[in-house]
């Protein structure tokens, strides 16, 4: 067995024995690395690999920091690391260096974790496909020829073709459940407030996405989900962290109550093949004791749309102001940021109020309805991984995409109110390509999502099973 096919935690607990020195591992990825991301693209800005053996050898004989001492890791270009470039996608910082990590990356580190590169990602994060000016575009690992989704997308990648052994990764709207699907591995979004974001803009207003972990198994995710949860004091609306992995040994679905939401009653366009796949997945659950119920929609679609462009386009319009004010800077922004931007630019302050009640009430119309379910259950996806040339989807079986995210749609009921979330891998359908499901739940219930979770993982296995072809 290669070494890049043990799972995180197994090589933590074999570094942490004295069995195995984390410059064997760094070995054995630098070469995987080698072999596969050329035709996969999903790690960029890797550094030097002399300069990473030599710090990977000081972590043989040095004392363990944390559960990922010695491990490599890429960070997602979304996230700011010291000393490692991090363009956000963007030709105006292409080469930019930051000259301190953002709190996600600072953790990891702290943890132990070698930083060997980052994880590709659109620009700006801005849109579910992991392409952008300055790297081109991360293929996914089961199909070159189609998108990782986004904008996890370099992570989920590297995930599954076995080049990195866990990593990092953020969600707005779906981008650590998306890709994940797309991919054959695991996502979660964690509640919002467990993993706090930095304090730099607004962070009163600014709910709508976090960042959180990604894994193969869900021991890792439990697992990096504790290093990077905890309250940052000069944040609001922190939630504590928790032993995320110690419920992980009991886990059971046996009495669970899932509610099926399907296609949101016909709101949301799927492609063929895709609902029945998660249904076979939730025989999974039913035959491991849970109690799996169809339902109605609780809350209009369309107004969670109204709401969420509402709110998603005045958060960028101020985060992204000086950018967009700058005329020669503007030229090299995405078109799709540029949109988000100007929409935002012409909300009233009472579009964004109305927006705000929409939300209230869903909040409060999904407290209600886990009194009744321990969790919901939706595809991850509308569509199959697409083809890699695509900015987006135009349209799905005949029905037009009137924005870049419209696709997406089917992630808003969890975005929009913070719930946390795990990506499942459901299998693959007919035509080779991966899917997946998210089990999402009331706001504190991490960890009960993570152990049935595991309890599903240890039932399927798809990520283990199934590895791309790829010599894995």
């Amino acid at each position: 067995m290669e070494l890049w096919e043990h799972s995180a935690s197994d090589l933590s607990r074999m570094i942490a024995a004295r069995d195995l020195a984390p410059s064997e591992v760094m070995t054995a990825y630098l070469a995987r690395i080698a072999e596969l991301n050329p035709a996969v693209n999903a790690v960029v800005s890797l550094r030097d690999g002399d300069v990473l053996m030599d710090e990977a050898r000081a972590a043989d004989d040095a004392p363990g920091m944390g559960w990922l001492h010695g491990l490599p890791m890429a960070v997602k270009d979304l996230c700011a690391t010291k000393g490692l470039r991090t363009s956000w996608g963007s030709p105006l910082f292409a080469n930019n260096v930051p000259e301190a990590d953002d709190l996600l990356a600072a953790r990891m580190r702290r943890a132990g974790a070698i930083f060997i590169g980052k994880t590709n990602t659109p620009e700006w994060g801005h849109g579910s496909h992991s392409f952008n000016p300055v790297f081109g575009a991360t293929r996914n690992p089961y199909d070159l020829t189609r998108t990782a989704g986004g904008s996890s997308g370099g992570a989920a990648a590297a995930l599954a073709s076995r080049m990195v052994p866990v990593a990092d990764g953020s969600d707005m709207m779906g981008s650590l459940r998306n890709p994940a699907g797309f991919c054959n591995v695991y996502g979660f979004r964690p509640s919002w407030g467990l993993v706090p974001a930095d304090a730099e803009g607004d962070t009163f207003l600014a709910t709508l996405a976090t960042e959180g972990p990604m894994g193969r198994t869900i021991e890792d995710v439990a697992r990096l989900l504790q290093v990077q949860a905890g309250p940052n004091p000069q944040v609001p609306f922190a939630l504590p962290a928790q032993d995320f992995a110690a419920g992980l040994a009991d886990a059971s679905l046996k009495g669970k109550r899932v509610a099926w939401l399907a296609d949101w009653g016909g709101a949301y366009a799927m492609e063929p093949g895709i609902l029945p796949l998660c249904e076979v997945a939730l025989q999974v659950f039913t035959d491991q004791g849970a109690l799996v119920e169809a339902i109605a929609p609780p809350f209009p679609a369309e107004q969670l749309w109204q709401a969420w462009t509402t709110l998603r386009a005045m958060l960028n319009a101020g985060r992204m102001r000086q950018l967009y004010d700058d005329p020669a800077k503007r030229a090299q922004l995405k078109p799709e940021t540029v949109w988000e931007i100007e929409q935002g630019q012409g909300l009233s302050a009472q579009a964004v109020y109305a927006a705000s009640t929409i939300r209230s009430r869903y909040y409060a119309h999904m407290a209600r309805l886990f009194t009744r379910f321990d969790v919901v259950v939706l595809p991850t996806a509308q569509v199959w991984p697409f083809p890699v040339g695509w900015r987006w989807p135009q349209d799905i079986n005949g029905h037009p995409m009137d924005t870049y995210h419209r696709w997406m749609e089917v992630v808003i009921p969890v975005s929009l109110i913070g719930l946390p979330a795990l990506s499942v891998p459901v299998g693959f359908g007919p035509n080779g390509l991966p899917m997946g499901m998210q089990i999402a739940g009331p706001v504190g219930a991490d960890a009960a999502i993570l152990a049935m979770g595991h309890a599903y993982h240890l039932a399927t296995d798809w990520p283990g099973r199934c590895p791309p072809n790829t010599g894995a």
